[in-house]
């Protein structure tokens, strides 16, 4: 009988702290380069615009659906499809990483 799989998951940012949009973005463009490499310097940039237009230093949670479309409308015309690409692709990185997870407040028994 063959043993399962363990996959080790590594906790994303600073354990206790406030997860920042920018270390999300830093792990997010990292394994861009790996699988994507020719995306990498277009994504930094829109992250990059994405994280003034959020406020820097941008919690991660200050990126919902919501503020991501606002973003996007705030966009040139002509850059808008490669920013809704990139969210596309951020959102599920998000997500299937943890990083949401971790970023949500838990709730706690007083």
């Amino acid at each position: 009988m063959s043993q399962p799989k363990v996959v080790a998951v590594k906790a994303p940012g600073p354990v206790g702290r406030t997860l920042l949009l920018e270390h999300a973005a830093a792990d997010f463009l990292a394994e861009i380069t790996r699988e994507k490499p020719w995306r990498r310097a277009r994504y930094e940039d829109l992250l990059e615009t994405l994280e003034t237009y959020l406020g820097r230093p941008a919690p991660l949670l200050a990126y919902t659906r919501a503020t991501g479309e606002a973003w996007l409308r705030a966009l040139h015309e002509s850059e808008r499809q490669d920013a809704r690409d990139l969210l596309t692709e951020f959102r599920a990185y998000l997500r299937d990483c943890g990083w949401l997870d971790l970023a949500r407040p838990v709730n706690q028994l007083d």
